[in-house]
């Protein structure tokens, strides 16, 4: 009771009633119109970002002719020559890439270190021209070079290398979706294209058409630095290895940690430390876990991860996600009614039995929840790679987790960053595949999260 005998709980009646209702209808409506005009520019946002993609990713270009094979060997079958001869093609056309193509396929040392490292231990292995196992890649001649890549390399190697730097037409001029499309729409009632007509102009011997940057060849090439065949395979796999080792290690490491902190741990100083702690750390810049990263993983256990690899990479992204992944998942295991917990005792159950047979299955939509957010900010990370160790000149196929490696959204930056406006094309293509990657991802945990709902309802 209050000191004029007025119930605490007193509720208005009459006049009061419905001014304190009108206000708070009037205070809902203001907050319910900040809702969806929020959710409109969210919307309106994100179809210009698909649209300004899509824009990039295809459109009229201008190709110009190089180099036949027909001026190489006779016949224009590379394929018939071995693999001296064509490292001698390389070294006529193009002799400032045969420091990059040694780097690329033999080196046995990190990038940072390979010009600076004696033949002998940078190729190590590899068969040498006379008197050079001392000498660094800068020190010895374009030809004997030449002579290390036609002495080590197989032929098909070699004549990848020909066919995209040497052979290979150039885009010299690539157009947007939306400057195409009126072009395309002028020359269907008859009239000109005038994209073609300044094509003529200014490249009369160049080819002209319309091109999709975003192709099959596109995802199973290798990258490269001419954009008519560059390609995101190596960048693509290396985006599947990290991923894989961050969820391998962040889920299960998270998880467990939620558990023990929701079902086990006691309400003391310490424990509220460290929930604390697990909370701030959710809100730490990811270029300080890339710094953690480099100096437990790719420097301390170097070792164990082997430098800046492909684990490093994946550890790191795992200890930048667990915090989310931990209070997601403490979350849902605090949203399970306790009646279940209750009911599981009751029959006999213990307590390891009851979280792991009626509170995590229930708790699975919620925890899924989680990880998909926390994977969908580990696939878009650059920042602690490239700290970690990641590279965009990567040309081999990672096949193990202590291989180099680099991913998608490094290799976008590096290709938006270049000055010609085909790569900035190209980047808008493998936008479009690390978009479909995501989507992916978020779907198949979509997809085990309702099996788990629909379990839990049956």
């Amino acid at each position: 009771m209050s000191a004029n005998n007025t119930p605490s709980n007193y509720m208005p009646s009459g006049e009061a009633f419905k001014r304190n209702l009108a206000g708070r209808n009037r205070r809902g409506g203001i907050w319910g119109t900040f809702y969806y005009l929020s959710l409109v520019v969210a919307i309106i946002a994100l179809i210009a970002l698909f649209l300004s993609i899509i824009n990039q990713a295809f459109g009229y270009v201008v190709e110009a002719d190089t180099i036949s094979p027909t001026e190489l060997v006779e016949g224009g079958d590379l394929s018939t020559l071995d693999s001296p001869a064509l490292a001698a093609i390389l070294l006529e056309n193009v002799p400032g890439r045969l420091i990059v193509y040694t780097r690329d396929t033999l080196s046995r040392v990190s990038e940072d270190v390979f010009t600076r490292t004696p033949l002998r231990e940078a190729v190590a292995g590899s068969t040498l021209p006379a008197g050079t196992e001392d000498l660094d890649i800068t020190d010895i001649t374009a030809e004997q070079r030449a002579e290390i890549l036609g002495a080590n390399l197989g032929a098909d190697v070699l004549v990848d290398y020909v066919t995209e730097d040497v052979v290979e037409a150039n885009v010299e001029r690539a157009w947007s979706l939306f400057e195409s499309i009126p072009a395309a729409v002028t020359q269907l009632f008859g009239q000109p294209n005038p994209l073609l007509v300044e094509a003529i102009e200014e490249y009369p011997d160049g080819d002209f058409y319309f091109r999709s940057w975003l192709t099959l060849d596109f995802i199973t090439s290798r990258g490269s630095d001419e954009p008519t065949v560059a390609g995101i395979r190596i960048a693509l796999l290396g985006t599947i290895w990290v991923i894989i080792i961050t969820l391998g290690f962040a889920f299960p490491v998270g998880v467990g940690a939620a558990i023990y902190l929701q079902e086990y741990a006691t309400d003391t100083p310490l424990n509220r430390l460290i929930e604390t702690n697990i909370r701030n750390l959710a809100g730490v810049p990811s270029i300080i876990y890339g710094l953690l990263g480099l100096a437990i993983f790719a420097r301390a256990l170097s070792d164990i991860t082997g430098g800046r690899t492909i684990l490093s990479a994946g550890l790191t992204l795992g200890l930048l996600i667990l915090p989310v992944i931990i209070i997601n998942s403490q979350e849902a295991l605090r949203a399970v009614p306790s009646s279940i917990r209750e009911a599981s005792y009751g029959v006999g159950a213990t307590k390891w039995q009851t979280i792991w047979n009626q509170v995590l299955p229930a708790a699975m939509p919620g925890i899924l929840t989680g990880t998909i957010l926390a994977s969908s900010r580990a696939l878009g990370e650059t920042a602690p790679l490239i700290v970690v160790g990641a590279s965009t000149t990567i040309f081999r196929n990672p096949l193990s987790i202590i291989d180099k490696f680099t991913v998608l959204p490094i290799q976008i930056f590096d290709w938006t960053s270049r000055p010609q406006a085909e790569f900035r094309a190209v980047a808008a293509a493998a936008i479009i595949v690390l978009i479909v990657l995501l989507l992916l991802l978020n779907t198949t945990a979509i997809i085990l999260r309702q099996r788990f709902r629909k379990s839990l309802q049956g």
